[in-house]
This record gives structure tokens, sequence and C-alpha cells, in this order.
């Protein structure tokens, strides 16, 4: 028999962990009645009541009458979250614009602010010191005080301390770039890999929300994973996990930035579905997405032209699910722009050719619906997972 978290805690490590439990359940699921609160956490109504008169009176949360009323008699409150009771930065840095958000309890995005990189703006201490002095901005025009930062980053992260290892196509190496912002924001800072990040917030609150495992892939100029296991994020050793796109999947193809050849990203990434489409490499995005939408009104071309395409993402997804089992793949960034037939045969044809997802009943494979804020909102789920032991 499995012992509950709690077993032969003592009263007030059980206090602290059933407050963290009602207030990670409202930031995450939104407002809730205290008779629905007890029965999601398993806790007893005269439990619920002390916890949320104690988060009320330190202005955490508050109780409302619901909008909408059913039904005859005094309608039950909500109990909802005080989106001012904590607030956390998150920051998306991306291979052409930075956006950066300050996000209160709950989910809700207070403010924000984003800018396109060109030339020196994308050199790292000239970026930083953008973040600090736009935060700052921000910050003194809303008038918060900032709990905690997360930081999404196209790169390879070691989660101790923000240390960006690597980050190829923003030409960075060696940035210590959590503890820079730590120290100039006054704040702790989390720092992970984007596609990661944007795993978090598809668990939390996108199309993988209740699935216990899932794998969520995006395409950007490279291709990037972040692995949902049990649960849980999968971080791997020092937290450097989610090189997805370096997956060798053809040995005799084209040379890798990363010192291989024939990278899952040099068959699926932007470059690739460039020449697929026949435009000259480093289109604008604008026009890879024009051009991919087009296609799923003419689905004969889009089999013409996107055929050896899907069969490389086919492949690599295969992979993908024969080596992490997911009941679930959702696909991100300029996937998300993909034809949906072609998504759909792709599926399928995953489902066939694994034999894991047939060992599990199938795995399905769908387009993210979160659109471009997803690594800003995985970012502020970064930054709260502490913060929410605390307020």
């Amino acid at each position: 028999m499995t012992s509950s978290p709690t077993a032969g805690a003592r009263p007030d490590e059980v206090r602290r962990h059933n407050r963290t439990a009602l207030l990670r359940r409202l930031h995450v699921g939104g407002p809730c009645t205290r008779a629905a609160l007890a029965t999601e956490l398993g806790l007893n109504r005269s439990t619920i009541k002390a916890l949320v008169d104690g988060l009320a009176e330190s202005g955490v949360v508050e109780e409302r009458v619901p909008r909408l009323r059913s039904g005859a008699g005094r309608p039950s409150l909500l109990v909802l979250p005080r989106s001012h009771a904590a607030v956390v930065l998150a920051v998306d840095i991306r291979v052409e614009q930075v956006a950066i958000a300050l996000v209160g309890l709950g989910g809700e995005m207070l403010a924000r602010n984003s800018w396109n990189l060109h030339g020196r703006a994308r050199d790292p201490d000239e970026l930083i010191t953008h973040v600090i002095e736009s935060t700052r901005v921000l910050v003194d025009d809303l008038g918060v005080r900032m709990t905690g930062v997360g930081v999404s980053v196209p790169g390879v992260v070691r989660r101790r301390d923000g240390f960006v290892h690597e980050a190829p196509n923003l030409r960075w190496s060696g940035i210590p770039l959590g503890d820079r912002l730590g120290v100039a924001l006054a704040a702790p800072v989390r720092v992970a890999n984007d596609a990661e990040i944007a795993a978090l917030a598809e668990h939390l609150r996108g199309a993988a929300r209740g699935s216990l495992d899932a794998v969520y892939v995006s395409a950007d100029i490279g291709v990037g994973g972040g692995v949902i296991s049990d649960g849980s994020t999968l971080r791997g050793t020092a937290g450097y996990v989610g090189e997805l796109g370096h997956m060798v999947v053809n040995p005799a193809g084209r040379a890798c930035y990363c010192g291989s050849r024939g990278c899952w990203e040099t068959e699926v990434g932007e470059l690739a579905l460039c020449r697929a489409l026949d435009l000259p490499e480093h289109s604008p995005r604008g026009m890879v997405v024009a051009e991919l939408r087009a296609l799923a009104q003419r689905p004969e071309l889009a089999a013409a032209r996107l055929g050896e395409f899907r069969e490389w993402l086919t492949l690599g997804l295969v992979n993908i699910v024969n080596a992490f089992g997911p009941e679930l793949v959702v696909l991100g960034d300029l996937f998300t722009a993909l034809p949906p037939a072609l998504v759909a045969e792709v599926g399928a044809e995953v489902g066939r050719r694994s034999l894991v997802s047939r060992a599990i009943g199938g795995t399905r494979v769908l387009a993210s619906a979160m659109g471009s804020d997803v690594k800003l909102v995985g970012a502020a789920e970064l930054a709260f997972e502490p913060v929410l032991d605390m307020v």
C-alpha cells in the first residue's frame, strides 16, 4: 500500500502541504467552490474552511458570488486567486523576437512587451540589458513586486543555475543568464529550454492537460522537444534534455551545425519546409505559414509537395513514441501551420508503425491550440512552481 504524501508528517507540514495543493488547484484550475475543493483535494470541509479563511485574510484569495446563477436558493461562493497576490515575470527569448510578461496568480497576464531582434540586439549583453530595463518599466507601471522569474531559451540550459551552455541559433555559448538576471532583478530566476517550457504549458493549460505522459515537438529554425513523464517534466542530467531535433534519422543527409549529419531538424525544420515549398531558404516566417495554409485547401498538391517532409516527420515521431510511450504528441510553433489532413495522416501512420503506440492503444498526434504565447505561459508556470509553496 502506498502512503500519502503527508503520512507521518508534523501538523504544520500537513497544513503547508494542503495549503500549497489548494493554491495550485486554484492557480491552474480556476475558481471553485469550497465543496468542490474538498472533493477534489480529498480534504474535509473544516480543513478547507480553515485554509480558505487563512488565505483570504492574507489577501491571497477571495470569494465571490458566481456571475451565472442557476436554481433557487443561495448560490455557493466561488473561491478564486487574487492575481496581484503573487506576480512573476515570464521571458520568452526566440531567435527573432523577445517577449516578456508580468503574470499574476491564476495565470492572468497583467502587462507585456515584446521587440524584434536584429543585429546586435541578439548579443547577450544587449538582450539582457533590454529585458531588465523593460521589466522595470512594467513593474513600475503596475506597482507590483515580482516573486520569481521564468525564462524560455532556444538552447541547452543547465537547470540548476540557468547557465546557457549553448544556444546555436542565437550564437550564444556559455552565458550565465540565470545569475545575471537574478542579480539585476533581485528575484529567483529559473531558466529552461523553450520546448521543455512549452511542454509544461501544454501539460498545465493546453492540449496535454490531464495527460500523464505527453511529448511536445516544435519547429522553429531548429526542432526541439519537451517530455512529460508520469505527470512531471523529464529533465535529464543537470537539466540537459529535449534535443529531439538532433536525433539522427538520415545518416546520408545534410550536415547539421551540431557536428552530426542527417539530424531530424535538417529534414523537418524551417529550412526543410522552405525547400519542400520551393521557397528560398530563410524566407520570412509569414511567407512559409501562408504557403502551408494555402496548401490546406489543395490536398492533392499538399500531398505532392510535402510527401517527403511528411515521411521524415512520421519517422521521427515513430522513434519518439517508441522511446517515450506518450499518450499524446503535441505539435507546436511552425508545425501548427501544417495542413490538418497531413497531421491526421501522420498521426495514423505513427499509430500503424509504432510498436509502443499499438501496445498502449494508440498515441494521438495533434497541433497545439495555444498560439504564440505558449512559451510565455510555460515560463510563468516555471516561475510559479516554487512560488506557490511560499505565497
